[in-house]
């Protein structure tokens, strides 16, 4: 089972107490799935969701459902129900189409959470982070971003064939809309990962960071010990003070030693920074050589 399904069928069973929010869920599934209109007939080879908007329908509106699975036509859809009187087709068109029904914050993580039962998607977050929400409109797709954005999540629109695709590729997003649809299992699954990719992460870019000043370590000291070699042949070299010569014999004794070690090993003890001036002055004697 993908981890996409996972989400989904804890969404599923999430019913709203308060009958707006149940408004606001069920006018998402019905207008993200292309079938809030009249006549109202819900039709979905989805057992889920069908179960989900025969419920919905059922204990905002007192409707007896009635359902059945299609004989004859496995590869059709198997699940359907329609309201045949026609005042409560009016009556339920018109609950659904209400613009009022996202006044209240609850009302907009019901239809944010509709929208994603209906035409949404969200990626295992062992291979990447990507959340999307399917809308056949741009009004529909600026919709639900205005929406994501009063919960301070940023997402985006971008073009596929005829549709336009709200998506979220930020893990830390991702996790605020999994929250916002009220997906608690969910969220801890992706928290997790994200959790851990990052530990590894960190860990990697330490270890590359540590390897980089390593390597920068070794060719310094390699330079350095070229440079000893070279000017240990010029007269100049003995005319140097004695505490660089007493330097000079320590990194070509200690080769493996950071110039702080180095340092420490000298008489009196000098810094890091001490250390390398005198070797400085060594590298001076023969730069052009080197």
């Amino acid at each position: 089972m993908s981890y996409s399904h996972k989400v989904k069928e804890e969404l599923y069973r999430h019913i709203d107490e308060a009958r707006h929010c149940r408004l606001s869920e069920l006018s998402a599934l019905l207008r993200f799935s292309g079938q809030l209109k009249l006549p109202l007939r819900i039709e979905s080879d989805n057992r889920m969701f069908a179960i989900k908007c025969f419920t919905l329908l059922q204990k905002t509106f007192n409707i007896q459902r009635y359902a059945a699975e299609r004989e004859g036509f496995p590869c059709e859809t198997p699940f359907r129900l329609e309201v045949s009187d026609p005042a409560e087709n009016e009556r339920i068109f018109s609950a659904l189409s209400n613009e009022l029904l996202l006044q209240r914050g609850c009302c907009r993580r019901a239809y944010l959470r509709g929208a994603f039962l209906a035409a949404g998607s969200v990626n295992d977050p062992q291979k990447s982070y990507h959340f999307e929400i399917v809308a056949q409109e741009a009004e529909e797709a600026e919709l639900l971003c205005k929406l994501f954005q009063s919960f301070s999540i940023e997402a985006r629109i971008t073009k596929r064939k005829n549709s336009e695709v709200v998506y979220i590729k930020d893990g830390e997003s991702i996790v605020d809309s999994l929250n916002v649809m009220q997906a608690p299992v969910a969220l801890m699954a992706f928290e997790n990962v994200r959790i851990l990719k990052d530990m590894k992460n960190n860990v990697n870019r330490r270890v590359n960071f540590e390897a980089a000043n390593i390597g920068k370590t070794v060719s310094a000291a390699v330079r350095q010990r070229k440079a000893i070699e070279l000017a240990k042949k010029l007269p100049e070299f003995e005319e140097l003070p004695e505490s660089v010569k007493e330097a000079a014999r320590l990194r070509l004794e200690f080769p493996d030693l950071s110039l702080k070690e180095l340092g420490e090993m000298c008489e009196p003890k000098v810094g890091k920074s001490g250390f390398n001036h005198r070797l400085r002055r060594i590298i001076e004697l023969v730069e052009d050589e080197l």
